[in-house]
């Protein structure tokens, strides 16, 4: 299994709508509004990376109101 974190940045306004649909992305275990550098942080696990992928690059980048996000496989 892989295990990501999505760091995501998101237009003012749009965090609670964002949360709620990147938490019904497949793969997608849990999703937080964050105080900081982004506005959420979403927690993914898979079975590949290229899933991270789907799920980082083609599901949550498509999302209005989503402006950039940094994804991060854990290692452990």
């Amino acid at each position: 299994m892989v295990t990501a974190f999505v760091m995501i940045k998101a237009n003012t306004g749009e965090a609670d709508r964002l949360r709620d649909n990147i938490k019904s992305i497949a793969g997608v275990q849990s999703a937080h509004i964050v105080a900081g550098d982004v506005d959420l942080i979403a927690k993914a696990r898979v079975e590949t990376p290229a899933e991270v992928k789907e799920i980082a690059a083609t599901r949550i980048q498509s999302i209005e109101g989503v402006e950039d996000t940094q994804t991060y496989i854990a290692m452990d």
